[in-house]
């Protein structure tokens, strides 16, 4: 546990599955409450939250639609007022869907923005005042190495992910001196399900360490980053040495 953090409170959306779970239960690791936010994995959330509290701290389970500033609110607003208030928040949740440029429609390219862009800019709206009032805060929004490398068929994400880091260093300034606000930018560190063994290599041959890594390789960063005074305004790369690869 780290003592600067335990008892604090933190929420964590998309918190049901995958990168997300990890970062849940690396916060119960380091003694704080967790929110655990879902949109529709209702029984993944129970799992996570029910994971946390082996760890001997509360859990909740929020649920809610970070895609419009209200749902946004809604979601802060219940895990504050389960928690009894809020000093960390995760912004975990996003979309993640392929589309050529040709093809990508204005559906999809609005989901990424609301999702990715707003959805971390509304609920740090909301969550700021709670982090003021206890004299304490940290926002950590997982971006993505595609903010800042361009990827095919995924245009609409990597400019939302690229906003994600230039909110993150708009946000730093606003908030300081009582609240820090970084990112991290992971590469390949969780397969998408059913990867084939030939897409792993592929993934791994893209970094410079010739291997894909793991959530626990994001978890750890999440703990830097929240126990750091004096960082602010930062995106960590957490990617293999992909971007530094020949």
């Amino acid at each position: 546990m780290s003592p600067a953090l335990t008892g604090r409170r933190a929420l964590v959306t998309g918190g049901a599955l995958r990168v997300g779970r990890a970062l849940c239960l690396a916060l119960a690791d380091m003694g704080l409450d967790v929110a655990v936010h879902h949109r529709s994995s209702t029984g993944a959330a129970e799992e996570t939250a029910a994971q946390c509290r082996q760890a001997g701290v509360r859990a909740v389970v929020v649920g809610g639609d970070l895609g419009s500033a209200d749902g946004c609110r809604g979601v802060v607003a219940g895990a504050a007022e389960a928690l009894g208030g809020l000093e960390v928040l995760v912004n975990s949740a996003a979309d993640f869907t392929p589309a050529s440029f040709a093809d990508t429609t204005e559906e999809q390219f609005d989901r990424a923005l609301a999702v990715n862009l707003k959805g971390p800019f509304f609920c740090a709206q909301a969550a700021a005042p709670h982090m003021r009032a206890a004299g304490f805060g940290r926002i950590v929004t997982i971006a993505d190495v595609a903010g800042l490398e361009p990827w095919p068929r995924f245009a609409a994400h990597c400019a939302s992910k690229a906003g994600v880091v230039m909110l993150t260093r708009s946000l730093a300034q606003e908030l300081a001196p009582s609240v820090t606000v970084n990112a991290i930018a992971p590469g390949a560190v969780l397969m998408p399900d059913g990867a084939s063994e030939a897409a792993t290599g592929r993934a791994a041959g893209k970094t410079v360490l010739q291997r894909v890594g793991s959530p626990d390789d994001v978890a750890g960063a999440l703990r830097y980053l929240l126990e750091a005074d004096y960082v602010t305004g930062h995106t960590l790369v957490v990617d293999g040495g992909r971007l530094v690869r020949p």
